[in-house]
């Protein structure tokens, strides 16, 4: 990360990168309204803190002195967390969140807390695309995707239950990665899907978002459904930047792209142009036809299950469009749910199956570039078969749409293979960087 190396090698301190991003922050915020909560004083305070540590003991960790960003559904003792919902304003936790945690211990200064939709769900607050703020920047983890993408902070946390890590990197012109499932500890973050819910990173480098992963992807009992098998250090031993061999990629379109805008045809054509020989079109049908209405019976039960107390006792405090998705899910069947569940092991093993061909899939992250309005956040529909099955995706802003708006390329990978995805999505990178030029 450019902004860690400056601060390591002295180039720059702490309080002064975290000062160009206050200044940043205080420019551009009355547009891009990106963040429900923001101490200029406690961030200059611990940005200070960080420097006089510096002095003393050398560099705290592989982020030191580095500000960051964290949805507000992630707990903090220090700021409060409010789940984007009249319904907990001023709710203040005891503790930090796992992953709040393990930025501290890593020596970064968390700014503050970014706007999310209400409970990670549809239900939109103010934050707009940094591109032209006519538009959505995508949710839930909006004020995320939009802090980086404005400058605010190089990096940033927000969480995908459908799609609310990859369609808004998408929409703001950011990389955006979700892991695989289990990878990043949940405790201290709101539920609104056990099953579903990830925990992501954006940046504006691939390189960002690893070094954020390698720091908080350490092992949690307390999140039951973490996987023992950790990331690998991503960035050990330059892997990253000596990405040189191609990968067998599939491109797909599958179910999705019947919701596409029509000019991501041509778009897509171009991209593939340009991978030529390195790419090969492979179709998704029969069980694949039924994963999107599996993701959303298993999600809508979940909110259910988890929000109908909140929709029952409080209905005052929310958003219509809160109690109208936690009603969804009211009147599944435990044959539907059942069945749904059932055929995310179908979908996974025939998944595996194609991955064991190509080293990776690529696809749209997103049905276009960012609507015009703030009322919706744009279509998941790119997102729920990734987020059902667990396997790791990143975004790269490799696409720009008629309005000049960015589109990203979604990359996937196989399941528990997020370092080889690293790779992978390097080598794509620096391929179509060079094929531009």
């Amino acid at each position: 990360m450019e902004a860690a190396n400056a601060i390591r090698s002295r180039n720059i301190c702490s309080h002064e990168l975290v000062q160009a991003c206050i200044e940043r922050i205080e420019k551009r915020e009355g547009v891009v309204n990106a963040w429900v909560d923001f101490d200029p004083q406690r961030a200059i305070d611990e940005a200070r803190v960080s420097d006089e540590e510096m002095m003393r003991n050398g560099v705290k960790g592989p982020l030191h002195g580095v500000p960051v960003g964290l949805k507000d559904i992630i707990d903090t003792y220090d700021f409060p967390t409010q789940f984007g919902s009249d319904l907990f304003r001023g709710r203040r936790p005891a503790q930090d969140a796992a992953s709040a945690t393990f930025l501290r211990k890593a020596g970064a200064v968390i700014m503050g807390k970014t706007v999310t939709t209400e409970f990670a769900l549809t239900g939109a607050r103010a934050t707009t695309n940094p591109h032209n703020e006519k538009y959505t920047p995508g949710g839930s983890s909006s004020g995320s995707a939009a802090a980086v993408a404005d400058f605010m902070v190089p990096v940033a946390l927000g969480s995908q239950t459908g799609g609310s890590m990859i369609r808004p990197a998408s929409y703001c012109g950011v990389y955006g990665y979700k892991p695989t499932f289990g990878s990043i500890s949940r405790r201290g973050v709101f539920i609104l899907a056990r099953v579903l819910d990830h925990l992501g990173i954006y940046g504006r480098s691939l390189e960002d978002i690893a070094i954020i992963m390698e720091q908080i992807s350490d092992y949690d009992p307390a999140d039951f459904d973490m996987t023992n098998n950790l990331v690998p250090k991503i960035l050990k031993n330059d892997v990253i930047q000596n990405s040189n061999s191609p990968p067998k990629i599939a491109f797909i379109k599958g179910p999705p792209w019947l919701y596409i805008k029509p000019y991501m045809v041509s778009l897509f054509d171009g991209y593939l142009e340009k991978l030529n020989e390195h790419v090969i079109e492979v179709e998704l049908s029969g069980i694949f036809d039924k994963a999107l209405d599996a993701h959303k019976i298993i999600m809508q039960a979940n909110v259910w299950h988890n929000l109908s107390d909140y929709r029952l006792k409080s209905e005052s405090l929310l958003m219509p469009e809160t109690v109208k998705r936690i009603d969804d899910g009211q009147f599944i069947t435990t044959r539907e749910y059942i069945e749904a569940t059932e055929l995310v092991d179908s979908l996974s093993r025939a998944l595996d199956l194609l991955l064991g061909q190509y080293d990776i899939i690529i696809t749209a992250s997103a049905t276009g570039e960012a609507p015009i309005g703030l009322a919706s956040t744009g279509d998941a529909v790119f997102q729920r078969l990734w987020t059902l099955t667990g396997l790791p995706t990143i975004t790269l802003p490799h696409l720009e749409g008629p309005n000049g708006l960015p589109i990203g390329v979604q990359v996937v990978g196989r399941k528990g293979k997020d370092k080889e995805l690293f790779v992978f999505a390097k080598w794509l990178d620096k391929f179509m960087e060079y094929d531009d030029e």
